[in-house]
């Protein structure tokens, strides 16, 4: 398997510290996430690792009992929508049935953590995992570059 930087052979180490820790982060460098986004979803393109991280991503927020980052959402669903924009390879035939049963569990990750506090950045993240289990490529892909910034062009109808 490959990833941005070639063999991923530390995504493996990267999940484990990922299972230990799934609360909200602080800044966009704290690890492991900086590092997964980094090898993971690399400039908007993404690798057969990608691919094969995302059930276990799903997973591990599945599982979570404790408030959740918002890379839980996010990560998967912005490799979906390279995946879809051709923004990456096929995936291959061995992780196939597993990435996209992770994918379709988006909707029910987001279910089972609906009762905690949401920040702006985890309301997007919720709304474009399910946008991407739901097969809604386009609104997922502008809900990934949707900020603070564009909200305010949105409003003031500023679309220039």
């Amino acid at each position: 398997m490959q990833h941005a930087f070639g063999d991923a052979a530390d995504v493996p180490g990267l999940l484990r510290t990922l299972a230990s820790s799934t609360a909200p982060q602080t800044g966009h460098q704290a690890e492991p996430w900086f590092t997964l986004w980094s090898s993971l979803w690399h400039q908007g393109d993404v690798y057969t690792a990608s691919y094969a991280a995302v059930p276990h991503i799903v997973h591990i927020a599945n599982q979570a009992i404790e408030p959740v980052d918002s890379s839980f959402f996010q990560l998967p669903a912005a490799i979906e929508v390279a995946r879809q924009t051709g923004h990456g390879p096929e995936i291959p035939a061995i992780y196939a049935d597993d990435y996209h049963r992770a994918i379709a569990q988006l909707v029910e990750n987001v279910s089972l953590h609906r009762n905690e506090a949401w920040d702006q950045s985890m309301l997007l993240s919720a709304a474009m995992a399910q946008a991407v289990a739901k097969g809604h490529i386009d609104v997922a892909e502008a809900l990934l570059y949707l900020d603070a910034d564009w909200i305010r062009k949105i409003i003031d109808c500023e679309y220039d």
